[in-house]
């Protein structure tokens, strides 16, 4: 495939990462819950390839011919950010969080994150929408492996963001036990918008 068809594609993906969301504010409670964002990360990450690899066994023909999929997914998407969020809020993280639960469960992180981003509507859109129109059905490559190609430049894009956010996260407000629980607080709050929003525009189509 064109090196300018994954150049454009790792620009675009790069922006798209960078802009705060669901993933942004897991990283950040992974950060200051935990003694080490490894698992969060690999979750995250996990979903993504897992959104990379459901698209390129043509899951997005059948989007395009069953619109109400993309809306069941995306309303539990919604869900499930307004849990996670909701869970945020009751129990902010922070030093004294982490001293108690031990910063959860490696497994459970794992799992949480790949939820996240699995059903994370501004990835399903990245997938489904905007990633098969930078493959060319005419290269050597079959489009589903252009596609495989392209969700790994993307996840690798996500693993050097989300391991700055989480990393920062822990190292500037690991020592502000105030601060920590504020920016934890936030982050729920982030979710929890996140997914009403969602879910209510889910709704209204409905």
């Amino acid at each position: 495939m064109p090196i300018g068809s994954v150049l454009g594609f790792s620009g675009l993906s790069l922006l798209l990462v960078l802009t705060p969301g669901a993933d942004w504010a897991y990283m950040i409670r992974a950060g200051l819950r935990g003694r080490t964002v490894l698992p969060s990360l690999a979750g995250l990450l996990s979903g993504h390839l897992a959104l990379a690899a459901l698209v390129a066994a043509g899951i997005a023909a059948v989007v395009a011919r069953r619109p109400e999929v993309l809306t069941v997914l995306t309303a539990v998407g919604a869900a499930y950010l307004l849990v996670l969020g909701a869970t945020t809020l009751l129990r902010p993280a922070g030093p004294a969080a982490a001293a108690v639960d031990g910063g959860g469960s490696g497994l459970g992180d794992l799992v949480r994150g790949a939820g996240v981003s699995g059903l994370n509507p501004k990835a399903l859109l990245l997938f489904l929408a905007l990633l098969p129109q930078f493959t060319d059905p005419a290269a050597a490559v079959p489009v589903g492996g252009q596609i495989l190609l392209l969700g790994l430049v993307h996840v690798l894009g996500c693993a050097l963001v989300y391991t700055g956010v989480g990393v920062g996260a822990r190292t500037v407000l690991a020592a502000r036990p105030a601060a920590a629980r504020v920016v934890s607080r936030v982050a729920g709050a982030a979710m929890v918008t996140l997914g009403a929003v969602l879910l209510a525009s889910q709704l209204i189509t409905v």
